[in-house]
């Protein structure tokens, strides 16, 4: 539109130049010469006005012109006192939504026949969290979450908890399961190191107890001892071992919720561990399998999504259905809009009036002229012609009048 404009200006300049050079031949190169010559002036006129909009015409600080740049920190206030005056205000706000069925619009796009918008929600919503899980940056994002557990770990005081909870392990007995599991595994052990422990023996009895052969006797006293003594435990609930280690886990649990000399040295531990670089990497790597498997499910979800597309149509059913259920939600919807225009209004209004502020000037000439510049050159062709039509007009009433 720029280059249309300006070449029906060179077109005029060029229709003037050559009725300017037959003037007299005929009365009609009078009217010719005063449309061009004053179709020339309306286009350079308007030229200048819609570049002063935007800068200075041909770079001549010229005064009053490039409007837009010089005074953009005053059009961000104007326009954001446009917008806390007219949409803002909670009052506009609560009289738009009460006449707003939301929920009953949610409702009919959640049932639309063969559930083409329940589809097409449940592909969005999908499409949605994987697109922002992949956009996130991994280690960024992995390290924000483990300093955010970090803090909330630090904060709780891990051995009354932990108290607490061996405390009612026991209550409930059901540490006797753990017990007996610990007692099989170390029979296991036993028996799978059972030649080891006969060498270990015999390695620490003295000549005289291997020259004689009682270092068999006593490696066989040993291993059928512990045998026997783990299969008590294991068959016999008031074996004294058993109760000799409940009393120390029941020990435990009081001294973790009492002892205060205890709980700083388990805090210590919770604290060194926190600060261990190696748990800070096996967090990061389940994070990252956490991260990448919630994606694989957003991408490909299948059941999942067969399953949500269900509960989305249903939803939109009792939506459509239940009157009570729609008033309540648009309610909700109308009380929430009300007090977020309520309580954020002003900083929506500042954050516009201060992201216009930063805009530099070529930045804010460029917007505002790719928005409306096509109008604006328009103007430029309009002046041409209104601008040679006033010519004729002019020329004809002086030819009436002199």
């Amino acid at each position: 539109m720029r280059a249309i404009a300006t070449g029906l200006l060179i077109i005029m300049a060029v229709v003037f130049v050559v009725s300017r050079s037959y003037e007299g031949g005929h009365a009609a190169i009078g009217f010719i010469r005063a449309f061009s010559e004053a179709a020339m002036i309306g286009a350079l006129a308007d030229w200048f006005a819609v570049t002063a909009l935007f800068r200075h015409p041909l770079g001549i600080a010229i005064p009053h012109t490039a409007i837009i740049p010089n005074n953009k920190d005053r059009i961000a206030d104007t326009l954001a006192q446009f917008l806390k005056t007219n949409f803002l205000i909670p009052q506009v706000v609560a009289r738009r939504m009460g006449g707003i069925n939301l929920a009953q619009a949610i409702g009919d796009f959640l049932v639309q026949p063969g559930r083409v918008a329940t589809s097409q929600l449940r592909t969005g919503v999908m499409n949605l969290v994987a697109e922002i899980l992949e956009s996130l940056d991994p280690d960024r994002l992995g390290a924000q979450v483990k300093a955010g557990l970090r803090h909330q770990l630090e904060k709780i005081a891990i051995a009354p908890a932990l108290g607490g909870l061996l405390a009612a392990f026991i209550a409930d007995r059901r540490h006797i399961p753990l017990m007996e599991t610990m007692i099989r595994w170390a029979g296991n052990t036993l028996e799978q190191n059972e030649d080891l422990l006969r060498q270990m023996i015999h390695a620490r009895t003295n000549a005289v107890l291997r020259w004689t052969g009682l270092d068999e006797k006593l490696a066989n006293s040993v291993v059928n001892g512990l045998y026997r003594m783990l299969a008590e435990m294991l068959v016999d609930p008031a074996h004294p071992m058993r109760l000799r280690v409940q009393e120390g886990l029941e020990s435990l649990a009081d001294r973790l919720r009492n002892d205060p000399a205890l709980q700083e040295r388990v805090e210590g531990m919770k604290n060194d561990l926190l600060a261990n670089p190696a748990v800070g990497d096996w967090w990061q790597g389940v994070w990252e399998r956490l991260r990448r498997s919630m994606i694989d499910t957003a991408r490909n979800p299948d059941g999942l999504s067969d399953h949500l597309g269900h509960s989305l149509a249903e939803l939109g059913e009792a939506l459509r259905r239940d009157q009570a259920l729609q008033t309540q939600i648009n309610r909700f919807f109308r009380r929430s809009a009300v007090a977020v225009t309520s309580r954020y209004g002003n900083q929506l209004v500042q954050l516009v009036s201060q992201t216009v502020r930063r805009w530099d000037a070529t930045t804010i000439t460029d917007r505002v002229e790719g928005a409306v510049g096509r109008d604006l050159q328009f103007i430029r062709i309009n002046g041409t012609l209104v601008g040679g039509l006033v010519g004729l007009c002019i020329h004809g009433l002086e030819l009436l009048v002199f």
